[in-house]
Order: structure tokens, then C-alpha cells, then sequence
């Protein structure tokens, strides 16, 4: 049975050994010691995959090829063969753009995109638009921070070919209603690319439920290792896909008159890939997989909305937060974020400062940067109360000084 203890999740993670208030998760996770050593086993054991046969190359081939089941059972993908490795979120969401969508736009052509995107959904669009003659049409947000449906009715025209939509903003933590767009975009048959890098570790995924075209996520903000990241895509558009990269372990033949690839996932595949990325995330769904995450995640919000409450009865400090989110980004009138920035850093609380990969919202929050407090399951009230002592000093202090 899955449970969730506050007390024991931190313990699993040796960073969290030391005195150290961490609030940067929605940049990247800690690790768990189980995701650590796994990782620490493969390159101490050594092999590589697909291409040996001696036992180390043969356990790593079944170990890596069992994580991409492991994937689809995470997001109820049908088959654990839409799951494609790559880099992180970013080059998932490149991948998409040159090997799937470049060879179909013409001049002229739309890509949608909602004004809550990290850049990592925003300039691919941007550079293949440049590439093809092709533009990127804004999807704006409400005066509330939240895309409005009926606004989308109006954006989706017979020139959209892609809508490019996040699961959870990651300076407001909002919550798109991922199946409502889903379903109204495929009624103006325009397909979805739905980045995950968020939402994955807060919000449950079912890309089949939503039957979303594409879907992305990076392993490091899942208590997983940097660099392995995943590209989940429907069947009909996996078989719309080229490969945009050669390389060795993606071909049946090859000679001097052509080549004979292989059937996805591993024709985008090409190269020696990050084995030991691979068996870090697989380690980290298991750890996954062990834990009630609704619980957990009951336990972040509610440590996020003591935190938020704290905040707000400070003097000229603006929220923006969705209800109910992990994270909180603020800001105070007349002082410099990164002012505050500095001071809160001297009392070893880590927080992120400045526009977060997002200076569209950012723009439309009217705001030059935010400071940013991301909560995750291994933080303690304890946490919030260092956080809230720390932003007080900082603003008494700079206060003060005026």
C-alpha cells in the first residue's frame, strides 16, 4: 500500500542532510539516494545498450528499454513504443517542430501559443516560423491569469497547425484545462503539443483521456537525473515524424545507396544515448510509484498556502498564484527583486529571481521579474517559516534605507 510521510520523504533526499531551505523545485528537483545510486551502479557496472551481448550490455539494454513501460504507464500511453528519449522538454519540443511540423507548413501557415509558456514552448515555434514563412499567433491570458476556452474559439483559424499549450505555469502553478482545449482544438482539427515539464510531478496525466497529440517532460523535475528527457506522440502522428538526425543504432541497412531505418522509437533515436539517464528516472519511478502522490501533493499545496498566507500580510507585496498552487512568485512595490534576492540568499534560503524563462507573462503580469517560491513534498513548515523570516528581513531592511 502507498503512503506518504512527510518526515521520511525528506530523509531520502542527501541534499535536504544539511541545514538547506530549498524552494527552487519548479527549476529542477532534489534527488532521492535511491535515484542517486542507481545511477552511481550503472557506471560503476558499466555496458551499453541495443548494440552488445555480454550479460552488463544485455541487463542495461532490458533495463532501459523496461523504463519507456515504465513512462507509459506513468502518462496511460497505450504502447510503451511512443515514448521517445531525448535531451529534456526542450528538445522534445524542437523534435516535434523539425521532424514533425517543419515539412508540413507553408507560408502563412499559424502556430498557437498560450502567453503562459516557458520559452522552451515558445521559440521553437519562433525559429521554425522564421524557417518556413509560417507565424505564431498569441493565445492571451485573462486579466485572471488563466486561458479562457471561448477565447481559444476565436484564435483557432484553417490556418492552425499546432496548438502549444503548458500543463502548469511554472511561475503561477495555473492549471489549464488540458481536456476542454484538447477537445475544442481537434474540433477545428488543429493537433496539441502539451508541455509537461511542470505538471508531470504535480497533476495526474492521462494523455489518452486528454488524447493529446504530443506530450513532453524533462526526468529532473520528477526526482530524476538532468539530461534524459521524454516525447511521448500519438500513433498517427509518430508515423508523420522523420527523423531529422543520422547516426548509428537507428538503421536496419545502410550502404552507399541508401539506408533502411528502423520503426520509432529508435529511428529518432540515433547515437549512444544517456543509459545512465535512462536508469536514473527508471529508479525514479519506482521511487515514484512507492509514494500516495495525492497525498504529497495535499502536503505541498498546503505548506504553499500557509506560505502565501504569510506573505500577503506583508506591506506592498503582490501574490501571483494561482488557488491552490505549489508555487508562489511576488513582488513588492518599489524594491528591486533581486535586491531582496540577494538578502533572502544570506539566510541559505533558495529561491529563484527574475523572469523564469517566461518574459511573455511576465509582460502580461505587467512586472519586470518575481521573486519565486517553489514548494515540493520534502518541505517542512519549518521551511515556510525560514522563508517568511528571511523575505521580512529583506524588506525591513531595503525599507529602512529609503
Amino acid at each position: 500500500m502507498r503512503k506518504f510521510s512527510p518526515d521520511w520523504f525528506r530523509q531520502q533526499f542527501p541534499a535536504l542532510h544539511k541545514p538547506y531551505c530549498y524552494l527552487d523545485s519548479a527549476a529542477t528537483s532534489l534527488r532521492p539516494q535511491v535515484m542517486i545510486e542507481a545511477t552511481q551502479a550503472y557506471y560503476q557496472n558499466g555496458g551499453t545498450v541495443h548494440r552488445s551481448h555480454y550479460s552488463q550490455a544485455k541487463e542495461a539494454t532490458e533495463r532501459y528499454e523496461a523504463c519507456r513501460q515504465q513512462v507509459a504507464q506513468l502518462i496511460n500511453a497505450a504502447e510503451a513504443n511512443q515514448i521517445i528519449w531525448t535531451r529534456g522538454s526542450t528538445e522534445s519540443i524542437n523534435l516535434v517542430a523539425q521532424a514533425w511540423l517543419a515539412h508540413q507548413l507553408q507560408p502563412g501557415d499559424e502556430i498557437l501559443v498560450s502567453e503562459a509558456e516557458h520559452h522552451a514552448n515558445l521559440l521553437p515555434w519562433l525559429m521554425l516560423a522564421e524557417q518556413t514563412g509560417a507565424k505564431v499567433v498569441r493565445w492571451p491570458l485573462s486579466p485572471q491569469g488563466e486561458l479562457e476556452v471561448d477565447e481559444l474559439a476565436l484564435r483557432l483559424t484553417a490556418r492552425t497547425r499546432l496548438l502549444a499549450v503548458t500543463q502548469m505555469s511554472n511561475v503561477t502553478g495555473y492549471v489549464p484545462p488540458m481536456a476542454e482545449i484538447i477537445a475544442l482544438a481537434h474540433q477545428a482539427g488543429v493537433p496539441v503539443l502539451v508541455d509537461g515539464a511542470q505538471g508531470i510531478v504535480h497533476q495526474p496525466t492521462d494523455v489518452q483521456r486528454w488524447d493529446a497529440d504530443f506530450y513532453v517532460f524533462s526526468a529532473h523535475k520528477l526526482y530524476g537525473p538532468t539530461g534524459i528527457g521524454v516525447l511521448y506522440a500519438r500513433k498517427d502522428r509518430l508515423a508523420e515524424m522523420r527523423p531529422t538526425q543520422g547516426g548509428g543504432k537507428i538503421i536496419s541497412h545502410v550502404d552507399f545507396d541508401g539506408y533502411r531505418l528502423l520503426s520509432a522509437p529508435w529511428c529518432f533515436e540515433p547515437g549512444t544515448p544517456n543509459i545512465a539517464g535512462v536508469i536514473g528516472l527508471a529508479s525514479a519511478l519506482g521511487f515514484h510509484q512507492s509514494v500516495d502522490w495525492q497525498a504529497a501533493e495535499a502536503w505541498t499545496c498546503q505548506l504553499a498556502d500557509y506560505a502565501a498566507e504569510q506573505l500577503a500580510a506583508l506591506p506592498g507585496i503582490t501574490l501571483f498564484r494561482a488557488a491552490g498552487s505549489p508555487i508562489i512568485s511576488f513582488v513588492f512595490e518599489s524594491l528591486h527583486s533581486a535586491d531582496l534576492f540577494t538578502l533572502i540568499s544570506e539566510h541559505n534560503v533558495a529561491l529563484r529571481v527574475g523572469q523564469h524563462c517566461a518574459q511573455p507573462l511576465m509582460q502580461a503580469l505587467g512586472v519586470q521579474g518575481t521573486l519565486r517560491a517553489s514548494f515540493a513534498a520534502y518541505n517542512t513548515y519549518d521551511d515556510v517559516e525560514k522563508l517568511v523570516r528571511a523575505v521580512t528581513f529583506a524588506y525591513q531592511l531595503l525599507t529602512e534605507e529609503e
